[in-house]
């Protein structure tokens, strides 16, 4: 396609659910995504090449700041990250649309509200089919329109774990999942959280709306594409040019309007390596950086892994991950303040603990994960200028400065306590480390006012006003919750605002 009218970079939950809500304008389209096809393999359902051999890792390595080099957990395959996501498909909470106090800090507001938001998530909920059920969560925000679809079933254990939660007062309810699990299950028996999605079992980006947007004649997908800068017009106000590398040869697209989705890490990468418009290339700041906030504010959420052991009960669930707790979202229970979300894994097995404590001998973690009810511990990290993300040369820099982590240490003790109370006698812990993109957000944040923020409240960019950023760079906080959902709405309330301003001419 030469020359269309926008082109997006990146095929994950932001530029998918983009072009998805684009469909039907008559513009031309063209998507750039870096990877390609994620191929059906025996690899997809066996755990020891995901999760010990690593077979669907990335091949470059990022750095710390300081210079110890690792490699990060980003995929870069059609549909981005969400390829192999939990397909947790939860709102926000209606309290993280305001600024709220936390031991760590002040986390910011979003500059609108939820109600104006929310009927940007019933239509996101609906285009991912997600299933849900409504008056079980004491947290959970107002729906003008209800879950079409009713929630994936507890399986027997799940059960269990839900009614003994429930005993201690708890309101343990049901995971909000774009899972269609019949369908999942006849492709394999596991489960899908951090499983490649290889068919129609999940709804990912590329099963959803990605998908949509290619019965539209007009849109179109390229895949190894990779993006390497935006140059802009001689005035800079604009971006005049995307160039980027495919099978070796570097190109170069003009499109009227650019929306650059390629994730929180990599989108403000893009942006630092490109010209600025005063420096030429390899200078200043990058593009939309006015604010020196690109690449600030980078956001990882403080979370552990937490196995509920019970040696006399076997657990033998299949996929298990269709409950969340959040009754220490608001406060820790006592009156005082936040500590976050609770919410299942997939079920575990020996090769995937196999990959964290590689000493112990592999028939104890059989034992282990066999009697596990396996849980995921979820507490905000909130923006801070110098947790950041930098540009040196062709190596991504990341300076990941944790905070608020006495809200994991607060959470991690108290469903300790809750879980020995059900009746496990052994409860064991482990935190993630920067290797797991755990929900990475706020890079390239919307405000009010371009001093501080780089995106408007519409995640166009205030210096370039053909440029848009839509992926979870824009978040302005991170919640305690996952944030596909809150990107594909954004996504689809961006797609309608330039319907209506870019393409109304």
């Amino acid at each position: 396609m030469t020359n269309p009218d926008i082109v997006i970079i990146g095929s994950g939950i932001g530029g998918a659910t983009i072009a998805s809500g684009l469909a039907g304008s008559g513009a031309s389209i063209l998507i750039l995504e870096r990877g390609e096809p994620l191929p059906a393999t025996p690899h997809a359902r066996d755990t020891r090449s995901i999760f010990v051999d690593g077979h669907y890792r990335p091949k470059e390595m990022w750095r710390e700041a300081g210079g110890a080099s690792f490699n990060p957990g980003n995929y870069y395959y059609v549909g981005g990250n969400s390829k192999f996501f939990g397909a947790v498909l939860i709102r926000y909470r209606k309290e993280d649309f305001s600024a709220m106090e936390h031991f760590g800090g002040v986390s910011p507001p979003w500059p609108f509200s939820y109600d104006e938001f929310e009927p940007w998530y019933s239509r996101a909920e609906q285009l991912f089919r997600v299933r849900g059920a409504l008056g079980e969560d004491p947290t959970e925000p107002f729906h003008s329109v209800p879950y079409a679809y009713k929630p994936v079933p507890d399986e027997a254990p799940i059960a269990r774990a839900r009614a003994e939660l429930k005993r201690l007062g708890l309101h343990p309810a049901s995971l909000p999942l774009g899972v269609d699990i019949d369908t999942w299950l006849r492709e394999g028996r596991t489960g899908w959280d951090a499983f490649p999605n290889t068919g129609q079992g999940k709804m990912d980006a590329q099963t959803a709306p990605l998908a949509a947007a290619l019965n539209d004649p007009n849109i179109k997908l390229e895949t190894g594409a990779h993006v390497e800068y935006l140059e802009t017009a001689p005035d800079g106000k604009t971006v005049s040019a995307v160039h980027y590398r495919q099978s070796g040869e570097l190109k170069k697209l003009s499109p009227k309007l650019v929306i650059l989705s390629a994730g929180a890490v990599n989108s403000a990468v893009i942006l630092l390596r490109s010209p600025s418009p005063s420096n030429g290339k390899g200078g200043g700041k990058g593009l939309a950086n006015r604010s020196d906030q690109v690449g600030r504010n980078f956001m990882n959420h403080n979370s552990s892994a937490m196995l509920a052991i019970d040696p006399r009960r076997r657990n033998d669930a299949v996929y298990q991950k269709t409950l969340m707790l959040n009754d220490y979202y608001l406060s820790d229970g006592k009156g005082g303040k936040p500590l976050g979300n609770v919410q299942l894994l997939g079920k575990i097995d020996g090769n995937m603990l196999k990959a964290n404590v590689k000493r112990v001998p592999k028939f104890a973690l059989d034992f282990m994960a066999g009697h596990a009810v396996d849980w995921y511990l979820m507490c905000e990290d909130l923006p801070d200028p110098e947790s950041r993300i930098m540009a040196d040369g062709k190596d991504i820099v990341m300076q990941w400065r944790r905070s608020n982590m006495q809200s994991l240490d607060g959470l991690t003790k108290v469903m300790r306590e809750n879980f020995r109370a059900c009746g496990y006698p052994l409860v064991l812990s482990r935190p993630f480390d920067k290797r797991t993109p755990s929900h990475q957000c706020g890079t390239v944040k919307i405000g009010e006012d371009p001093a501080t923020s780089p995106l408007d409240p519409l995640c166009r960019a205030f210096d370039h006003r053909n440029l848009f950023v839509v992926d979870a760079g824009f978040l302005p906080n991170s919640a305690a919750v996952n944030p596909a959902l809150s990107i594909a709405a954004q996504a689809l309330r961006v797609a309608e605002h330039i319907r209506k301003t870019d393409l109304a001419a």
